[in-house]
């Protein structure tokens, strides 16, 4: 089972986001100023999903044909919450040379208005209840179909695009000290509420469903800005050949995932075991209506 996930009282040197690593070995904490730039640092994974279960799991979801669809996305992103509840190092992230623990779950994607050209794009930002009694799919659910229906029905912006709209108006010159400012404000934890609140850089997680615009997408960068450590790629579903222990191909369903972790924050064996229990809960989606604090046994 995972580590210790009681709320901790802040101590010095805690950010507000996070709480600071006090017992990562030498190397790790090295690492934060040997390897300053998170981009420099990108570990690049990438999953081949069956989606049959998940398929069939959406299906049933559904059978009450709701206004509000269960998505394969929902399960994907409800399974990655449970893989950073479970595996807490996944939810680490760098920031001013220093290790720490996020001290939630959060998610970053776009909703496009529209599927088209002219569309404007809203970035949504959600957090998830470690406490709460309701599972992870449904908190995702939820939460998605709360913002999805606000940004589409109301035609509203969201938080971010709000004050990326007032800095843009900004000079070059000034502009480019805003910038610098923010980002010395930033490795000290100083800067403003607001936005780190809307700041899509400041989720454990940013996901991109490329494959709902027919997208097929292997890798997308992190970012030096922000504390995101983990970026998603969710592929186009296809048609792709499986074996089975008889060696008989059967074609199923599946699609990739595309993952970009910032390698400083745990090591591959660490990976590899959490990307062992993604893809469980992917082969069995039922587990993810379980409370979050449902322990479950890696294979």
């Amino acid at each position: 089972m995972s580590e210790d996930k009681t709320k901790k009282k802040k101590k010095r040197g805690d950010r507000r986001d996070g709480r600071l690593v006090r017992e990562a070995d030498s190397m790790h904490k090295f690492a934060g100023f040997l390897l300053p730039n998170r981009c420099d640092n990108e570990a690049v994974m990438s999953e081949l999903v069956d989606m049959s279960a998940v398929e069939e799991f959406v299906k049933k979801k559904n059978a009450d044909s709701p206004d509000f669809k269960y998505t394969m996305f929902h399960v994907i992103c409800a399974a990655v919450a449970k893989v950073l509840y479970d595996r807490p190092k996944m939810n680490y992230f760098y920031a001013g040379n220093r290790l720490y623990e996020r001290n939630e779950i959060s998610f970053s994607f776009v909703v496009k208005r529209q599927f088209n050209d002219m569309s404007s794009e809203a970035l949504a930002i959600i957090k998830l209840d470690k406490d709460s009694d309701v599972s992870s799919l449904e908190q995702i659910y939820g939460k998605v179909k709360k913002f999805v229906t606000h940004v589409r029905s109301e035609n509203k912006t969201d938080g971010t695009t709000d004050i990326i709209s007032v800095l843009v108006k900004s000079p070059r010159p000034i502009m480019k000290f805003i910038i610098s400012m923010l980002n010395f404000l930033e490795a000290r934890d100083w800067l403003p509420n607001d936005l780190v609140e809307f700041d899509p850089y400041h989720s454990s997680v940013f996901i991109s469903n490329t494959g709902s615009i027919k997208l097929s997408a292997q890798y997308h960068h992190l970012t030096n800005w922000g504390t995101n450590s983990f970026f998603i790629l969710v592929g186009e579903k296809h048609l792709h050949p499986f074996y089975d222990e008889n060696g008989n191909i059967t074609m199923k369903n599946a699609l990739e995932l595309g993952l970009t972790i910032d390698e400083r924050i745990a090591d591959g064996t660490y990976f590899a075991k959490s990307i062992r229990l993604l893809r469980k809960l992917l082969q069995n989606p039922e587990l993810l209506e379980l409370p979050l604090q449902t322990e479950i046994e890696i294979d």
